[in-house]
C-alpha cells in the first residue's frame, strides 16, 4: 500500500519516500529534471506527477470567428503545469485586449474539457511568437 501524506512524501508518485526509507542511510526522493529534492523542486509537473516541461506541451493557437469578430484561441496547455491566470493577465497587457480562461470550449470541439485561454481579436501570430519566447513548441491551428 502507498505511504500516507505527509510533509516529507507529499507529492511523490513512488510507494516509497525516498532510498533506503527508515535506515541512517534514507536519501530524499530529487526530481529527474533538476536533481533538487522534490521539496525543493520547482519544475512544472503535470497531473501524473511527472515533469511537464514548457517544449513537452502540444500547445495550438487557433482564430476563431464569434459574431463577426475574432477570437484567438490557445489549447493544450496543462492548468498543473502552467499558470493559466498569470499567462493571461501576460496576454492582455502585452495585447491590450481582453480575455479570459474558460472551461473546455463551450461545445465548439466535443471532448474538449481542458480549460482554454481565449483572447479578443486575432492575435494568433503575435501569440506564437510569445508563447515561443517562453520555451513552448506552438503551432498555429485552424484557419
Amino acid at each position: 500500500p502507498p505511504l500516507p501524506p505527509t510533509p516529507r512524501n507529499e507529492g511523490i508518485p513512488s510507494r516509497m519516500s525516498g532510498l533506503f526509507a527508515g535506515t541512517p542511510l534514507e536519501r530524499p526522493v530529487t526530481c529527474e529534471h533538476c536533481g533538487k529534492p522534490h521539496g525543493e523542486c520547482d519544475c512544472p509537473r503535470g497531473s501524473d506527477g511527472r515533469v511537464l516541461l514548457p517544449r513537452d506541451q502540444r500547445v495550438r493557437v487557433r482564430r476563431e470567428k464569434r459574431r463577426g469578430k475574432f477570437m484567438t484561441v490557445i489549447t493544450g496547455l496543462d492548468p498543473n503545469a502552467n499558470d493559466l491566470a498569470a499567462m493571461l493577465k501576460a496576454f492582455r497587457s502585452r495585447l491590450g485586449t481582453g480575455g479570459a480562461v474558460v472551461q473546455g470550449n463551450k461545445g465548439k470541439r466535443k471532448g474538449d474539457s481542458e480549460p482554454v485561454i481565449e483572447l479578443q481579436g486575432d492575435h494568433r501570430d503575435a501569440v506564437l511568437k510569445a508563447l515561443s519566447e517562453q520555451g513552448f513548441d506552438a503551432k498555429a491551428a485552424g484557419g
